[in-house]
């Protein structure tokens, strides 16, 4: 909305010296998005005057068209004699009133005007457009020139010598105002103005405070068969408009400066008055008028032809106005081209009796209507965020006293109101409530004069009933009314209170673990990569996954965002190792990356719940049978490897990542949790049958498999695209956090020295390794502090099948220093173990 100031003082006598700056100050604090101000005629200076041609003398010596004239400027050329002007446009005769800019003047854009000789003549100064003083390229009512801008051509009754400048209002501020939907008011000067008064204390000059005369049946008729598309209707009729008035140059500048094109005196006194009660008008030709005018909504395939000149389908949906030969308008939206109004130049004839529409239409149609036919107007813009359904009687009268008064019609005494019941919208409210909102203490009488300033009647004294005015449809709930109170008291006075949580709040021990996982990870050189929670289905089969496993049940969305992945992961795979593909398509070849997050696991027994109510909070029976829709979402982490684990350099050779390290990270997440993860050998898509590892924990008392680790298949890096031996890990966080409940320990610091024991124990080549690790830990008992894996050899010195695994073992007592002896016997029960339970020798025994 754009908002001349000069306008706007009409409604509130604002101090003299306020600006446009200072108002958009007082504005912006009261929550109204004031974008910028723009000063029209900066840096404008005259003389700029009325000037009369005298003659014209066409020099046709040229390649285009000049014209030499003579110009009665009155005393404004110093000394009363005509002056001299070279001018190029066509639009302007002989006894023409026009606007003429001396020499010492300058125009916007700092452009200085003096006498220069040009085409062989002396011109002093220049007859002005309406582009050239900053006003815009339409001419004023004479024919714009071919190149589509034309010489501002004045009403005769202006007197030669009259100063331009103030006359076309040249120089002004104008507010752009961003308006938000529940702002629908403030598309006008009435709602503006009443901001702004209250923003400065003074009263306001409501323009829709008009004496209108009461209905009568000698009105244009008018049946409404749908009153709840349309709850208010006021016909009213003008006749005897002088076809060659034209809009006055207040009128049209105003209209200019809000942005909106001057038409036609009819056209633009609607839009005059929409932009300043807020109230969408129409005028319609009332002799192209046939029979009644109705408001329905339209029949299949109906067709109507908009002022814009497109013939467009209507839908059932759409509001339409009729009269007896069908649709002749879209309902808030866009008039019919069959009852446009017609100027002095129309072939059959200009408009001389008009019929007025001030009607309300229901928002939610018109806003849906103007989507649908892609036909966004003035109009339907106001409609569809709210207009005072009050104000179409007030609207309809100021449009006929503008009429009467500059096309000197006459209004006809028929009065029609067509009005659907309703009562006043009320909201009971606790007079401490925007305190509580806030938490500042306003006050009872700080709370209702906010409340009666922006229009609302309020009773009572603990407890308020508020009567919400008819032009904010956006007050609804209490909240509302709070909101209003606040910032008209000044959001800048609410005080920035950090709120105190109670003792023993703060993360949960499932937010904590999944915190220490991330840490943990990014520790050992992985890189968190997160991905969205979508896939498609195709991918299962470039995972190799059965027909029937059960990461095949997916949960579809209803508006995926894309068409290829509608369904929610039940893998943090897939969009893993897409981001390793396309990091190694893009030079980085040595890569570690996991991500931490929810996987989707439908059980096939979710049901769905019906809507939840909006008018109360939903009980927990609601939110329970509404969780109860939701599938199984576990929290999980996965890793993903690919290229050089360790660096070649100086320092060493360096070595690929392998399946190993893909355990590994299973390890390091597992030690976050407290957990000591079991591994065995297994096979499950998309792992490599050979170099796959089940990875279990005790749960509950019971062994639980919580994921997989390994290297990936060679048949899914091929339809995958990824590099040669990926490996990869995805284990369920959610199962190792109730594995490790109560594991968790301080670490315990010994003052006295370790003792450590390495033995070699030969076993079978399928033995494995975890359960040998199992049994010496268990064999060395509890002086045992730590077991590591440190060299597997095979080879002929230790037997055909046979392989050798070294072990470092390292005790120690947390009360004293172990003697040889003691580490000895403790190694000696670990190998006993182990040579019971897996057939271990002692290598070298």
């Amino acid at each position: 909305m754009r908002v001349p100031l000069s306008w706007l003082r009409e409604y509130v006598n604002l101090p003299a010296t306020e600006t446009g700056r200072d108002v958009q100050t007082k504005l912006i604090a009261a929550g109204l998005e004031v974008e910028r101000v723009e000063q029209l005629g900066a840096g404008l200076k005259g003389p700029i005057v009325v000037g009369q041609v005298l003659t014209i003398e066409e020099l046709t010596e040229f390649q285009k068209p000049i014209r030499f004239c003579t110009v009665d400027v009155g005393m404004a050329g110093g000394t009363g004699e005509p002056q001299e002007i070279v001018c190029g446009a066509r639009n302007f005769s002989v006894g023409d009133k026009v606007v003429v800019v001396l020499p010492g003047a300058v125009l916007p854009g700092d452009f200085a005007i003096a006498a220069r000789k040009t085409y062989g003549r002396t011109s002093h100064g220049m007859i002005c457009s309406g582009e050239e003083l900053g006003m815009g390229d339409d001419g004023w009512g004479s024919p714009r020139t071919e190149s589509g801008g034309g010489i501002i051509v004045l009403p005769p009754e202006h007197e030669v010598g009259t100063d331009a400048i103030e006359l076309l209002e040249l120089v002004d501020e104008v507010l752009d105002i961003a308006v938000t939907p529940d702002r629908g008011y403030c598309l006008s000067m009435r709602g503006v103005a009443r901001e702004t008064a209250i923003s400065y204390g003074l009263p306001l000059r409501d323009p829709a405070l008009l004496d209108v005369p009461a209905p009568n049946s000698f009105g244009h008729p008018v049946k409404v068969s749908d009153p709840i598309g349309c709850d208010h209707f006021t016909a009213r009729t003008v006749v005897g408009l002088d076809p060659e008035a034209r809009s006055p140059i207040w009128l049209q500048r105003r209209l200019q400066k809000a942005g909106m094109r001057p038409i036609s005196l009819a056209v633009d006194v609607t839009n005059y008055v929409m932009l300043e009660v807020g109230q969408p008008l129409h005028a319609y030709d009332r002799t192209r008028l046939a029979g009644p005018i109705g408001v329905r909504r339209a029949e299949p395939g109906e067709k109507l032809t908009t002022l814009d000149g497109v013939q467009r389908v209507l839908d059932a949906e759409d509001l339409v106005i009729t009269d007896n030969r069908g649709p002749i308008g879209l309902a808030g939206v866009m008039g019919g081209a069959n009852t446009e109004i017609a100027d002095h130049d129309d072939e059959a004839g200009a408009t001389t009796g008009v019929v007025i529409e001030a009607a309300h239409f229901d928002a939610v149609s018109i806003a849906r209507t103007a989507r649908r036919h892609k036909l966004a107007s003035e109009a339907s813009k106001r409609f569809e965020r709210g207009v005072d359904p009050q104000a179409a009687s007030a609207a309809a009268q100021r449009t006929v006293d503008l009429l009467v008064l500059l096309a000197g019609g006459t209004a006809e005494a028929g009065v029609t109101e067509v009005v659907a019941p309703s009562a006043p919208r009320t909201v009971s409210m606790p007079a401490d409530h925007p305190d509580r909102v806030a938490g500042v203490a306003y006050g009872r009488e700080t709370v209702v004069r906010r409340l009666q300033e922006v229009g609302c009647d309020v009773y009572g004294q603990d407890d308020l009933v508020v009567t919400v005015p008819s032009w904010r449809p956006d007050l609804a709930e209490p909240n509302d009314l709070a909101e209003e109170v606040i910032r008209l008291e000044g959001y800048e006075n609410v005080p920035s209170t950090l709120p105190r949580p109670p003792a023993g709040r703060g993360l949960t021990g499932r937010q904590r673990l999944h915190r220490r996982v991330g840490r943990a990870l990014a520790g050992a050189g992985y890189v968190e990569a997160p991905n969205y929670p979508f896939v498609g289905e195709a991918v299962f089969d470039q995972l190799g996954l059965e027909a029937g496993d059960p990461r095949r049940t997916v949960v579809k969305l209803v508006n995926p965002l894309s068409d290829e992945e509608p369904a929610l992961r039940t893998t943090l795979l897939p969009g893993l190792l897409g981001a390793l593909r396309r990091n190694d398509g893009r030079g980085s070849h040595d890569l570690a990356l996991f991500e931490t997050g929810l996987v989707f696991r439908p059980t096939g027994e979710e049901t769905v719940p019906g809507p939840l109510p909006v008018d109360r909070r939903p009980t927990d029976e609601e939110i329970a049978a509404l969780n109860s829709a939701l599938p199984h979402q576990p929290r999980r982490v996965a890793t993903v490897l690919a290229g050089a684990r360790e660096q070649a350099g100086w320092w060493d050779k360096g070595r690929p990542a392998e399946w190993a390290d893909a355990v590994e990270s299973a390890r390091t997440v597992a030690r976050e949790a407290g957990v000591e993860l079991t591994v065995r050998a297994d096979q499950h898509a998309p792992w490599h049958p050979g170099r796959c590892a089940a990875l279990y924990a005790t749960v509950n008392g019971e062994e639980t498999l919580v994921g997989h680790a390994g290297e990936l298949h060679p048949r899914v890096i091929k339809a995958l695209g990824l590099p040669e031996r990926t490996c990869a890990m995805e284990v369920e966080l959610d199962l190792l956090e109730r594995a490790g409940e109560g594991n968790l320990r301080a670490p315990r610091i010994s003052t006295f020295p370790v003792a450590t024991q390495d033995v070699a124990l030969v076993v079978s080549q399928d033995a494995p390794a975890v359960e040998v690790e199992k049994a010496l830990t268990e064999g060395a008992g509890e002086l045992l502090e730590s077991i590591r894996l440190f060299d597997v050899f095979v080879g002929s010195q230790i037997g055909e099948g046979k392989k050798s695994l070294a072990y470092a073992l390292r005790f120690r007592a947390p009360d004293r220093t172990l003697t040889v002896e003691e580490a000895s016997a403790a190694r000696d029960a670990a190998v006993a173990l182990a040579a019971e339970r897996t057939g271990a020798v002692l290598r070298g025994a």
